[in-house]
């Protein structure tokens, strides 16, 4: 009876297996494979050249220089996301004024978890057009025009190497803040409001209650979704394509390891240099998304 059950289970796992196998496991095995060769992408022909595109990609300045604006982006992006997602989840539940009901939230906040959430059902080529025609270097551009009222002047945006990067950054962080604010929003309202009345009773401010309460309670989710917006950080090849010139911006100010990938791959032909970027890819988000997992961990809380 015992193996009939473990035969059972494994019908079911088997076809869903297959398909992990084929159409995740297999393409990873492949970029490995490729990443050792010279293959154009196109041509069946190609030789084993070793570990020739990876000693060649430790010398390639742009590379590296894509590499340091994607640690630029896993540190600013989960950062101030999360940041950001908290405060308004924590102001939409329990925002509002304490009365014999008990502790409220903002009044209205299905509207303005509406509201925030709108990004999230925009494509990010449609995203990247709005903010890039937002961001537009003239002076009848809306982000210069609203400066040039405040009296800061106008700025170039995305066509000024100094600041093009932290514009998309701003972008990626707004187009997140509303998944994240919505999941932690979700979390908070298992919270049972009892425990913020009582803080609240006991003469704890709104302050102390979000660190010492809603904090250590959501730490789970929090740290799920460091992981997530760190594994967003170290691609944004979408966003930087579309938004910004070239694609890579000004001086490859906004360069990417996702845009070096697909630019190497599909426009210079060097699928096998490609493949080794992605393989660096592969391993560092492994290692950042271990690192995380260790570094956050703490003992679960129960309530």
């Amino acid at each position: 009876m015992r193996h009939g059950s473990y035969r059972f289970v494994a019908s079911f796992l088997a076809i869903p297996l297959a398909l992990y196998a084929i159409f995740v496991i297999s393409p990873f095995v492949q970029a490995f494979y490729y990443s050792l060769t010279d293959w154009t992408g196109i041509s069946p022909d190609f030789k084993f050249v070793g570990f020739d595109n990876f000693q060649t990609l430790a010398h390639d300045s742009v590379f590296r220089q894509a590499l340091g604006h994607n640690l630029i982006l896993l540190i600013g992006l989960p950062l101030f996301t999360i940041f950001f997602a908290l405060v308004f989840a924590y102001l939409l539940n329990v925002g509002g004024r304490a009365n014999t009901a008990g502790i409220q939230g903002v009044k209205g906040n299905g509207f303005y978890k509406l509201a925030f959430f709108l990004p999230q059902v925009l494509a990010v080529p449609v995203i990247a057009v709005i903010w890039s025609t937002v961001m537009t270097s003239t002076d009848t551009g809306l982000a210069n025009s609203v400066t040039k009222k405040l009296g800061l002047g106008t700025s170039e945006f995305l066509a000024d190497p100094d600041i093009a990067l932290y514009c998309v950054m701003w972008v990626l962080i707004w187009g997140s803040v509303g998944f994240y604010l919505v999941l932690f929003n979700a979390a908070m309202s298992g919270i049972p409001k009892d425990i913020f009345e009582a803080a609240i009773i006991d003469g704890a401010g709104r302050l102390s209650t979000f660190f010492r309460i809603t904090l250590p309670l959501l730490w789970d989710t929090i740290q799920t979704s460091w992981v997530y917006l760190a594994i967003i950080a170290l691609d944004a090849y979408a966003l930087v394509a579309v938004m910004t010139a070239g694609p890579g911006g000004p001086d490859n100010s906004t360069q990417v390891m996702g845009l070096q990938i697909a630019d190497n791959g599909f426009q210079y032909g060097r699928a096998g240099y490609a493949s080794a970027m992605g393989v660096v890819l592969f391993f560092l988000t492994l290692i950042i998304a271990a690192v995380m997992l260790r570094a956050t961990r703490r003992d679960r809380i129960e309530y």
